[in-house]
């Protein structure tokens, strides 16, 4: 377990001129696993191509109302995420219903965030979201003590996140995900999003100018440039940014969010004027 998970930690809020002694024990060990979640309201679904996963994502009615509603997260929240093994095609490749969809198989696992008042605390401030915390179960319930161990990587996944809660499925919560198919660009710096790839992998371009991305996908996706400071902002589906390349070279790129996708900008220097 890593150090914070079982570090008592006091805060201390003045009160009414005097002070409040606050004792927060906060980490995986907290989170309970969410009994009949299956019967709570499904806001949300994703195909995880890259992992060959389909996943469901669940919270309670009242959470769906408030949030959909206009107002923040409330605490007390629970959210969770079922993840199923998709079923795979003879090709070894994700079979798809007649939704065009995944077609989920056995479940594998079960992950909660939960948001408690005061449980921010115990999480060290470069990695903190909040007042969240994570939790990873096997399909029978149990913790998964392997993934809790490295439960510090969820806080990494989602501190990109801060602007909306951490909540990497928010607009589907809130009931503002685009449903419509995004059209794909075909310009010559454009790379279009889809199905957890780029296309192209490769683009060509000069210098002095820029590449749009566009996602496609109902995940979010975020462009950033290897070994330099350039990055997009989180792009939701439909959503596009581009990124300017003023030196000649070869530029490798990946998204933050999902490191295993991977891309190339090729930089030709400015041909001077004669």
């Amino acid at each position: 377990m890593k150090p914070y998970k079982s570090m008592l930690v006091v805060a201390m809020a003045a009160v009414a001129g005097g002070l409040v002694m606050v004792n927060v024990n906060a980490g995986p060990e907290q989170i309970r696993f969410p009994q009949g979640f299956e019967t709570w309201t499904r806001y949300g679904d994703v195909d995880r191509h890259d992992s060959k996963q389909y996943r469901e994502l669940y919270t309670s009615a009242a959470v769906v109302k408030s949030v959909r509603e206009g107002k923040p997260i409330p605490d007390g929240t629970v959210l969770v995420m079922a993840i199923y093994a998709a079923k795979l095609d003879e090709k070894g490749d994700p079979a798809k219903g007649s939704d065009g969809r995944f077609v989920k198989d056995k479940l594998s696992a079960v992950t909660v965030m939960e948001k408690r008042a005061g449980w921010g605390a115990a999480v060290p401030e470069e990695w903190r979201n909040g007042d969240w915390q994570y939790a990873s179960f096997t399909p029978d319930g149990q913790p998964n003590e392997k993934a809790n161990a490295n439960i510090k990587n969820c806080f990494v996944c989602h501190k990109p996140h801060e602007k909306q809660d951490f909540v990497i499925s928010l607009a589907k919560l809130s009931g503002t995900f685009p449903t419509s198919a995004v059209a794909l660009k075909t310009g010559a710096n454009d790379v279009n999003i889809a199905g957890f790839k780029f296309g192209p992998g490769t683009v060509k371009v000069s210098a002095g100018q820029a590449v749009t991305w566009t996602n496609a996908d109902d995940s979010p996706h975020q462009i950033v440039v290897t070994g330099k400071p350039q990055q997009t902002a989180v792009l939701l589906k439909g959503q596009s940014a581009g990124i300017k390349f003023d030196e000649a070279g070869t530029f490798g790129y990946i998204c933050s969010l999902h490191p295993a996708m991977k891309g190339t900008v090729e930089v030709a220097a400015k041909v001077a004027a004669k």
